[in-house]
């Protein structure tokens, strides 16, 4: 699993300190630290972040004694890049706390220390959490038996070690859910809720609308809550017990093929590609399901995210995949992948007779589980 510790962010949010306020109803931040080994070249300097593009960078003056103190004046909290003399850059989340940054500046792995920031603990809180689930001795030994059972081919013994592995998962997760259920709006809690790895969106959704209840009430017009509002409203579009929007692709002959044609079956919607490894390794267990399930009224609609027809083409018949294919071939700006908010593949959703979502993500054994359930043996 990715770990938020892989990209650094140092947070900030409320705290101690002198702000001034403006005509404009921002206010004044200090950011102040110290460079334990200046570099001859170079320049300090900090500039916003932004998704859509950045902020005018400003200097950042290094004193005598290596310290530094900057204030900015923000209208709303923000993403800020401090980059030392071009050797180490270090992402900033600053809100209204002033901010004690201490660094190396002369590599990017070198030492980096923030002080006096609540919402900053409590990120590297959760980065702890999420460390300590993944490295589990629990979790490890069930890791080491599946590794056993798939070199020797054991598809029941690997069944049921995932089984184990996501129920002990997900009991650990929860208590990271619980945990950011308590916290009021802040960039930290923003940027946790976005990681795609932390949590599971879709058993979650509760989390997600009462955070952004916090985010309307109280920055009700920072951008932060309008991009948390646009992610809220995509996973409700595909939420369990919602009706699948709507797909209509060309099918490999360029004939437009929509979902709501395949209504009154049960349909896996199934988005693959041929680059994708654990998409081509999966396909064989969905294949099995298919052919066993397929007289009882199952069919599979599968999205192809590739680039190219031929690529496709060719993953269809090495997998011996013998159902309703379609793609636009504009790989994740598949039009497709934008209205399901898929972000990583392999990903799959069950929909009832009637179209409505019933299931997320059923990997082997517990897709033919499923769908045992729902069509019987």
């Amino acid at each position: 699993m990715k770990t938020v510790i892989q990209i650094i962010f140092l947070i900030v949010s409320f705290g101690c300190s002198s702000e001034k306020k403006s005509d404009d109803n921002g206010w004044d931040v200090i950011i102040k630290g110290k460079v334990n080994y200046p570099q001859a070249q170079g320049i300090i300097q900090i500039q916003e972040l932004r998704n859509d593009g950045f902020g005018q960078p400003e200097m950042i003056t290094l004193e005598k004694d290596n310290t530094f103190s900057k204030t900015l004046h923000i209208t709303e909290p923000g993403v800020y890049g401090v980059t030392f003399y071009g050797k180490q850059k270090v992402n900033l989340m600053v809100d209204h706390s002033t901010i004690e940054l201490n660094v190396d500046g002369n590599n990017q792995q070198g030492m980096v220390e923030i002080k006096g920031s609540p919402d900053h603990d409590l990120y590297q809180r959760i980065v702890s959490m999420q460390r300590t689930i993944t490295e589990a001795p629990a979790l490890k030994a069930i890791e080491n038996e599946f590794q056993q059972a798939a070199a020797a081919k054991n598809e029941t013994k690997i069944e049921a070690l995932r089984d184990q592995y996501m129920v002990l998962l997900e009991k650990e997760q929860n208590k990271i859910v619980a945990l950011l259920k308590q916290q009021q709006p802040s960039l930290a809690l923003f940027n946790l809720l976005q990681d795609p790895q932390l949590i599971d969106k879709d058993k979650n959704l509760d989390l997600f609308v009462s955070s952004l209840s916090k985010f309307q009430k109280s920055w009700p017009s920072y951008r932060y809550t309008k991009e948390l509002a646009t992610l809220v409203q995509k996973l409700k579009i595909t939420a369990i017990g919602q009706i699948a929007p709507e797909i209509a692709l060309p099918n490999p002959d360029g004939q437009i093929v929509k979902l709501s044609s395949l209504r009154g079956k049960y349909v896996l919607i199934d988005f693959w590609a041929k680059w994708c490894g654990p998409c081509r390794r999966e396909n064989p267990n969905v294949v099995r399901a298919y052919h066993k399930f397929k007289s009882k009224g199952f069919e599979i609609y599968s999205v192809s995210l590739d680039r190219t027809k031929a690529d496709w083409l060719q993953a269809i018949q090495e997998d011996g995949l013998d159902w309703t294919h379609v793609s636009d071939l504009k790989y994740f700006n598949s039009q497709a992948a934008h209205d399901y908010n898929i972000g990583a593949i392999p990903f799959s959703i069950l929909l009832d007779k009637d179209g409505k979502i019933i299931a997320k993500n059923l990997r082997g054994a517990l897709l033919d589980k499923k769908l045992t359930e729902v069509l019987g043996h």
